[in-house]
């Protein structure tokens, strides 16, 4: 690190009194075996090994992007690399830096190879931030490696970075550390020196519930303990309870198991409330769902299924919606996430609902399944090599947009299976125009005239 004056006296200042930095930021690991998660990426000859261990010469390692969310330990890994090797490390962050602290720290970097060969590690904080101009500033650095790039962001890199410095770089994908991870920081916390020292004991209640709320984040779930084990040494109780808990961090403890019982129980309730159109309903548990900490994914997959399983063609516009829902939640995560799937839930919940696309593929596959398939009629055959023609595929197929109507009267379907009506349109929301649709459809593929509708236009009906 090179610091200027205030932040020397400021380190200056904690190191005399470590009580006065942050628990998070006492906790910081010193060494990879201390670091919490991440074990795909700390094996052994891993570039994040390799960049502790400064390997250099013709297999250097490369520049990295660390891409993860928030409190997986970005700046945590760069901590560690910074204390394990002698090369000069520098860190800067996006949101305050631009291309001229950019350009010193890479003409430092040339002036420190020249006159000492020891290399320089920059790491970059929130590089999302740095417009494109500024990101190109890097590329002459990484590209001749006059700098070691380490560079953090919570952003999909793919739609943030610019693709030049993505190919010069190790794209390393944190993850979200598990409830077991944070168990166990908690209580190293708790008890090491560089802590809490055992100044108190945690509840396992109250434990779990920092587990919830932190929700993979190992940032939270420190801070969340500070605050409560301070509230417990105000009172001078050997113990932070669950009680204690709540009222320093304010978040009430939500009965719920990740992978008990209320995982599935609240999930299924959600699901059946939306199916109910109870919205309000919805909304509850999508709330408890948002507070215990569950993967915001989890909850996306469930819509996209609920989506076409429950409203289907009745609301064609309910399954993108909960598709973009799904999407958006992947590349902002919590607590953004939550405003993106309220969206989503309300729509689906207000939707006009008609399970048809399930029933009609249940009963399909039912037959399919029952052995009702056969061969596949001789005129829907492909006939595009030779010897069809002498086989009689493609014989007799009538191209449908050959005709006024766009319909042919034709069998498709195995004789198996031919006249079966797996699909039932309701006529609950736009599902209505369907229903018309198809049965002014299968008329016309029988070669009949639709009941009612002698000169009826091929459109009528059919839906947008």
């Amino acid at each position: 690190m090179e610091p200027d004056l205030f932040t020397a006296a400021a380190e200056e200042i904690q190191a005399k009194e470590p009580g006065r930095a942050p628990l998070a930021v006492r906790m910081r690991p010193r060494t990879l075996e201390e670091v919490a998660g991440q074990q795909h990426l700390l094996k052994p000859g891993s570039p994040l090994r390799r960049l502790v261990a400064a390997t250099s010469g013709p297999a250097a390692t490369s520049s990295v992007i660390l891409w993860g969310p928030p409190g997986t330990g970005k700046t945590t890994l760069a901590y560690v690399i910074s204390q394990a090797t002698d090369r000069r490390f520098v860190e800067l962050s996006a949101i305050t830096a631009g291309v001229k602290e950019v350009r010193a720290v890479i003409d430092g970097a040339r002036r420190t190879i020249g006159t000492t060969g020891k290399e320089t590690v920059l790491f970059l904080d929130e590089i999302h931030r740095f417009s494109k101009a500024q990101q190109d500033s890097l590329l002459p650095a990484v590209e001749n490696r006059w700098v070691t790039l380490i560079a953090a962001t919570t952003e999909n890199p793919y739609f943030s970075v610019i693709s030049p410095l993505l190919s010069r770089s190790l794209l390393l994908t944190l993850e979200s550390l598990t409830d077991d991870d944070i168990r166990a920081l908690l209580r190293r916390a708790v008890t090491d020196e560089r802590g809490l020292g055992g100044a108190v004991e945690l509840a396992e209640d109250a434990e779990d519930h920092l587990v919830r709320i932190a929700g993979g984040d190992a940032r939270k779930a420190l801070t969340s303990l500070e605050a409560a084990a301070g509230a417990a040494i105000e009172e001078r109780a050997p113990v932070v309870t669950l009680e204690l808990t709540e009222t320093a961090v304010n978040r009430a403890a939500v009965r719920y198991d990740k992978d008990g019982d209320q995982h599935y129980d609240v999930a299924s309730a959600l699901i059946k409330s939306i199916r109910g159109s109870d919205v309000d309903a919805a909304l509850h548990y999508l709330a408890r769902m948002i507070e215990a900490g569950e993967d915001p994914r989890f909850i996306a997959r469930r819509l996209m299924i609920s989506a076409s399983e429950d409203i289907g063609v009745a609301d064609p516009t309910a399954l993108p919606t909960a598709v973009a829902a799904a999407q958006a939640v992947a590349m902002i995560g919590f607590p953004e996430a939550s405003l993106t799937l309220s969206h989503a839930v309300i729509a689906l919940a207000l939707a006009p609902k008609s399970n048809t696309a399930t029933v009609a593929i249940g009963e399909a596959l039912a037959d399919v399944r029952g052995g009702l398939a056969g061969p596949v009629p001789a005129h829907l055959r492909d006939g595009h090599y030779a010897g069809a023609k002498k086989l009689g595929h493609a014989q007799g197929y009538v191209y449908p947009h050959d005709l006024p109507e766009g319909i042919a009267a034709q069998q498709y379907a195995p004789d198996a299976v031919h006249g079966r009506q797996y699909y039932r349109p309701t006529r609950h929301g736009a599902e209505a125009r369907y229903a018309d649709a198809v049965t002014w459809t299968r008329a016309r593929l029988r070669g009949e005239t639709p009941p009612g509708a002698a000169d009826a236009s091929p459109d009528k009906g059919t839906p947008a």
